[in-house]
């Protein structure tokens, strides 16, 4: 294995001062010396942590100290800004920007989106309710439009926000599921401010009217595919007709994927009810 001094010398570096070349069982590496132990300059040992139950930010400057137990030196970390009572996080993206700065969030749960309060208030993730009242109470908390969003628009994690309203205000079909909402499309245009509610969204089409598609057929092994073109848009599980290109013949289809449907026994188990 080429030693660490020869490599240096070979692209023209030395070693910085206060280093030394100390030698692993099988590797060689630069570490710092000194009292409390050795530092591998190569190697980052990530450091445990929790998600927080309520995160919540008082300054509008969301801080990994602020969504993780045992930060640490880390807990300054900026992730992202809250310009409005809450702000949802992709957990994905916390994660990295937790490995990237010495921290081990394992996310065993599975959490997709994490959101993060004004200081004070309730609970946060994704998937819970986090309303501070019933609906029979004076006021709740219900999702609302963060931006104006245009029709087809994909609803991102930072398009929603919770909002204390008074419960009149509140629409019957009001979303309270963040993560139920986030990754579906506007049906229509939406105001900025205005509650989500269920009627509003849909899923995101994949299948537009005149869309070339493959079409298969699936049975006991056999997998058959011809090319049809759409009559009408679908999204992900949904039925829509199709023409056969060769023959005419107008048939009904399940749309699975972009520019892919199915057809027969198959079809029942891809369609959305």
């Amino acid at each position: 294995m080429l030693d660490v001094r020869r490599w240096m010398g070979l692209i023209g570096r030395r070693l910085a001062p206060g280093l030394r070349v100390s030698r692993c069982p099988s590797v060689w590496v630069p570490v710092v010396a000194g009292v409390g132990g050795l530092v591998f300059a190569g190697a980052a040992f990530a450091t445990p942590v929790s998600l927080m139950a309520q995160p919540t930010d008082d300054d509008g400057v969301v801080t990994l100290g602020e969504l993780f137990d045992g930060a640490g030196q880390a807990s300054g970390v900026r992730v992202a800004l809250r310009t409005s009572p809450t702000v949802v996080l992709d957990a994905a993206q916390v994660q990295t920007v937790a490995r990237r700065n010495g921290l081990d969030w394992a996310n065993e749960t599975g959490i997709r989106r994490i959101i993060v309060r004004q200081g004070g208030s309730g609970p946060v993730t994704a998937a819970r309710t986090p309303s501070t009242a019933s609906r029979g109470a004076a006021t709740l908390e219900v999702l609302t439009y963060a931006r104006s969003l245009a029709t087809g628009e994909t609803i991102q994690p930072e398009d929603i926000v919770w909002t204390t309203v008074q419960s009149h205000q509140a629409p019957a079909d009001a979303a309270d599921d963040a993560e139920a909402v986030i990754g579906l499309s506007a049906r229509r245009p939406l105001r900025a401010g205005a509650a989500v509610r269920a009627a509003d969204l849909t899923r995101p089409q994949i299948i537009a009217r005149g869309d070339m598609v493959d079409v298969t057929y699936e049975a006991g092994g056999i997998s058959l595919t011809l090319r049809a073109r759409a009559l009408e848009a679908a999204t992900s599980g949904e039925p829509f007709r199709v023409q056969n290109i060769e023959s005419g013949r107008t048939i009904e289809v399940v749309a699975t994927e972009p520019g892919r449907a199915l057809v027969g026994p198959a079809a029942l188990s891809a369609r959305t009810r």
